[in-house]
């Protein structure tokens, strides 16, 4: 008789073990998801977290008041007062930097120069689209105001400045006659190799 009870407490057994193992490992990963979504879950949903941010920036920059302070009551005490800023007015610079390198011979010289260069303005987008619908000829441009510079000009700030001076000049000319305006204000080298 004693070896019949043995086989049925082995597999209650078996059984039991296999129990505890399956409820301990859901206990633990209930456990750790709970834990995870405490530690990293969103307290605000995104579209409320870029308002605030967005609130925040425009008090920082003046066109909002700051918020006022809760618990804060009038006659309490001095409070801040911001001085008022002479208003400056500012405008948005855009870029607009040509594809590829513009490579020519410098005059009287053996040597070439290749540059990369992009434009600035502070006028409307009408400029950028301008000069990207007109970009062959300002290409045309560019390379011939470099062919007249010599290794000497361009050696230095003083040169590079003057070089970026005269593309001005000329892109602008260029826009002037196709477009019936410029409104280029820089031109600046992204890269500049003398070889």
């Amino acid at each position: 008789m004693s070896d019949q009870s043995t086989p049925e407490g082995k597999s209650k057994g078996g059984l039991l073990k296999i129990l505890i193992f399956v409820i301990g490992g859901l206990v633990l990963v209930g456990i750790g998801l709970g834990a995870g979504f405490f530690l990293f879950g969103q307290t605000t949903n995104p579209s409320e977290e870029i308002d605030m941010i967005i609130e925040r920036k425009l008090q920082e920059s003046g066109q909002l008041p700051p918020p006022e302070e809760e618990g804060e009551e009038e006659g309490a005490g001095p409070s801040r007062v911001a001085k008022p800023v002479a208003g400056v007015e500012t405008f948005i610079t855009s870029y607009y930097e040509f594809p590829g390198n513009f490579t020519t011979n410098l005059r009287a010289s053996r040597k070439f120069l290749q540059v990369a260069i992009g434009v600035s303005t502070q006028y409307d987008e009408t400029v950028v689209r301008n000069v990207e619908t007109h970009q062959l000829a300002l290409r045309s441009e560019v390379l011939g105001v470099i062919s007249e510079f010599t290794e000497e000009e361009v050696e230095g700030k003083v040169g590079r400045d003057a070089m970026a001076e005269r593309m001005r000049d000329a892109i602008n000319a260029k826009l002037a006659q196709l477009e019936g305006f410029g409104g280029i204000e820089g031109v600046h080298f992204t890269s500049f190799i003398l070889q």
